[in-house]
């Protein structure tokens, strides 16, 4: 990612935010620090981030999420916190020492019998799972690698419903949006994937823009239509 400094205030307002509102449990720190210990990036979703993808999953009635990141679970914990019981999240993670790490904290939070890692490059398995039917999903969280992101979300959209939730991290990318040559390698992908929201019939989408301690982002939240 772009390099950027948060300032201090930006951090200490959502430092402030977490304690007070967000309260993330001990999984959830955990989570972060046995990332860490691995030598895993610190690029997981901020906990107030987190707690707003739990509560999009309730307030949506998701019974069925797919996770397109795992990175160490922090964001699939939030996630699966937030499902009911006999409720489902599929996650997908390219790189296996990422998915055992992940595995580790998902299960140290007792919610392994909601979860399902699969392993490998995301697009074959989002058509795996296409392939062997599976039932649509009422929820999806994109954050994986930003050139894919336009058929992330074809994806999401054909392995989901009328009334599907999407919601895509990342997008606003310290700016990159309006200058693609500050990265080119992550920023025309995002910018796809923006296009596509705003033109593609079958969704219904906005933007929000956002700083705190990973810098100046931002996320997108759509409505398969």
């Amino acid at each position: 990612m772009i390099e950027h400094q948060p300032t201090a205030r930006w951090i200490a307002v959502e430092d402030f935010l977490s304690g007070v509102v967000v309260h993330p449990d001990s999984s959830l720190q955990r989570a972060v620090t046995t990332a860490l210990e691995a030598g895993l990036p610190p690029i997981e979703v901020t906990p107030n981030a987190g707690k707003l993808l739990k509560l999009l999953v309730q307030l949506s009635g998701a019974r069925r999420v797919l996770e397109i990141g795992t990175l160490a679970g922090f964001s699939t914990i939030w996630m699966a916190q937030g499902l009911p019981d006999g409720g489902k999240l599929v996650t997908c993670e390219f790189l296996p020492q990422h998915a055992d790490v992940a595995r580790a904290n998902v299960d140290d939070a007792g919610l392994g019998h909601k979860v399902e890692i699969r392993v490998g490059a995301a697009l074959d398995t989002l058509q795996a799972l296409q392939d062997e039917g599976a039932e649509p999903f009422d929820f999806v969280f994109i954050d994986a690698d930003k050139e894919n992101d336009a058929q992330y979300l074809d994806w999401s959209i054909r392995l989901g419903r009328p009334g599907t939730t999407v919601v895509m991290d990342n997008v606003v990318w310290e700016g990159a949006v309006l200058d693609p040559a500050l990265d080119t390698v992550n920023a025309p992908g995002i910018i796809s994937a923006l296009q596509m929201m705003g033109e593609d019939p079958r969704l219904d989408a906005t933007v929000i823009q956002t700083v705190g301690s990973k810098g100046w982002d931002g996320f997108a939240l759509a409505l398969v239509r």
